[in-house]
């Protein structure tokens, strides 16, 4: 059984930390590498970094940002946003990253999920969807771009397309719940586990420690993201692991 993983997700932007809600207005939340050094001490188990400037993105942007963090963090780094091509996950890999989360590339260009995961191994893709509740359709919608465009594929057909093409591992961010610590959406998550073999990470709307048990039990996801449960309260992955082994979940020892 596969040991739950807690991790603190960090928003770039012009490169300070930002906490969008609703993948909207962005508030600054610090200093990405400050964080990072923090969490470190915190024993989150991993981290993910995400370009979220709406501005053009690139990966090569990240590289000054994944050599300061590893100076001072110890544990596996996942970067994303603006990979637009096996070579720009390369780029990144090389240069120190664990794992490339990729999202937009995803819909239209599936061989780089092939080809990362065929010269890093699967364990360094990180595919991440953007979904949020269409109530006329009674669907989910899947948004590329930081949420600005809308891609015509299903949540499932997603899903599977992205573990067939390689992906290692699923990330899945409900928009509706992006920011606004009310809890996760816990039908997308139990849609996306359903669909798919692969570990699934959820992540929008972490607010309490409540939220992450009832995530973990309802939905039996393998790790949860957090943003604003880190950024807005006085929370930490240190206190939310204690909380959560504490109700019989099981944390790799750090």
């Amino acid at each position: 059984m596969l040991k739950k993983r807690i991790i603190p997700m960090l928003l770039l932007a012009e490169g300070r930390l930002v906490k969008p809600v609703r993948f909207g207005e962005w508030r600054d939340v610090g200093d990405p590498v400050k964080s990072a050094a923090v969490y470190n001490s915190q024993f989150a188990d991993e981290l993910i970094f995400l370009n979220v400037s709406r501005s053009q993105r690139r990966a090569d942007e990240l590289a000054p940002l994944i050599h300061a963090v590893s100076k001072v963090c110890f544990m596996p780094m996942a970067m994303g946003g603006g990979i637009a091509s096996a070579e720009d996950a390369a780029f990144l890999i090389l240069n120190g990253a664990d794992k490339v989360v990729v999202n937009s590339a995803a819909y239209h260009l599936p061989q780089v999920i092939r080809d990362t995961a065929e010269r890093f191994g699967a364990q360094a893709v990180v595919v991440c969807i953007d979904a949020a509740w269409d109530a006329r359709a009674s669907a989910y919608r899947l948004y590329s771009d930081c949420g600005r465009r809308v891609e015509p594929a299903t949540l499932e057909e997603h899903v599977q397309r992205c573990e067939q093409a390689g992906a290692g591992e699923i990330m899945v961010q409900s928009i509706d719940r992006d920011g606004s610590m009310q809890g996760f959406d816990l039908e997308l998550l139990r849609r996306v586990m359903r669909a798919t073999t692969l570990p699934v990470i959820g992540a929008g709307g972490s607010g309490n420690y409540e939220h992450l048990r009832q995530a973990f039990v309802d939905t039996d996801v393998s790790a949860l993201a957090c943003g604003s449960l880190f950024n807005f309260s006085d929370s930490n992955p240190m206190r939310a692991k204690a909380f959560l082994t504490n109700h019989g979940l099981r944390f790799k020892v750090v």
